[in-house]
């Protein structure tokens, strides 16, 4: 296939064997990891864990990002499509509230057609933001819960970290089209059944991109139509420079958590500081593919 999955639009050609473009990956979802995950948020992961399938590849190739040996190192095994159903209904039967597709924008045509047909469970697409509307469109009445990244609001950060200077453009207006497709947040038995949940990661020495990303979503938003995760978790990589050699100073954290607080944003989720922790990465051992 040429590939214009996503908003790099690089035209890279997939075939089943080699990958190619930005993400590297091949014409067939490739996994890394599918299993029960309990590190969600408290709507998504429940009490039984959301069945998180962790996808190799990525569209952005962040420098801080805590997935590295998968988004950027490829590692992963490659599956057909029905394989890659029949995982959805093996962690199904393990108890999952939900099926996690986490950073599955290289893979949307195959996961279409592992979907149908629908699953008992919601289905959660897990995205770094940085998505193609005309992709999204595709997963109309197929998704149900969108929980995308809102990393960047100033465009040299963007370039400098993720090499996407268009990425507030392109996010925000993701963002508006995940919203179309499920309209305000619905809740049951305190899991999440439809809705958008916006996830923000402050990073050490960018407050001031964090209040901008705060901006948009209160201005954007009523309160309670989409719930916005606020995460700490930023853990630096060995290899890590400047500020981004150390963790979000609590000094930091709180600033970014009295800016939200004071823009009207009350419906959505906090971390604790002990969250920025490799622990809290899973093993991408090819568990359960």
């Amino acid at each position: 296939m040429i590939c214009y999955l996503c908003p790099r639009r690089c035209g890279a050609e997939r075939t089943a064997q080699q990958g190619g473009g930005v993400c590297r990956m091949p014409a067939a979802p490739k996994i890394a990891r599918a299993a029960l995950h309990h590190w969600e948020e408290p709507v998504i992961s429940g009490t039984r864990g959301s069945g998180a399938v962790f996808f190799s590849g990525c569209n952005l190739q962040c420098v801080f990002c805590q997935n590295g040996d998968i988004s950027a190192g490829g590692f992963g095994k490659v599956v057909s499509v029905p394989r890659l159903r029949d995982i959805f209904h093996e962690l199904i039967a393990q108890g999952a509230h939900n099926i996690n597709l986490v950073s599955p924008t290289p893979y949307v045509p195959w996961i279409l057609q592992a979907l149908e047909p629908p699953l008992p469970v919601p289905v959660v697409y897990n995205c770094g933001g940085y998505e193609s509307v005309d992709t999204l469109r595709t997963l109309a009445g197929k998704v149900q819960v969108y929980l995308p990244d809102l990393k960047y609001a100033l465009s040299h950060t963007a370039q400098m970290l993720s090499g996407a200077a268009d990425y507030f453009e392109v996010a925000t207006a993701a963002i508006e089209e995940m919203y179309r497709q499920t309209g305000p947040c619905r809740m049951e038995d305190g899991l999440l059944t439809r809705g958008v949940v916006i996830r923000h990661l402050v990073l050490p020495g960018q407050l001031e991109n964090t209040r901008r990303c705060i901006d948009w979503v209160a201005s954007r938003f009523k309160d309670g139509e989409v719930l916005f995760s606020l995460m700490s978790q930023y853990t630096p990589r060995p290899d890590a420079q400047g500020a981004l050699a150390r963790h979000v100073r609590r000094s930091e954290y709180r600033a970014a958590v009295e800016y939200m607080e004071n823009c009207g944003i009350t419906s959505g989720f906090l971390q604790e500081r002990t969250s920025a922790r490799e622990e809290y990465t899973p093993p991408f051992d090819l568990t359960g593919v």
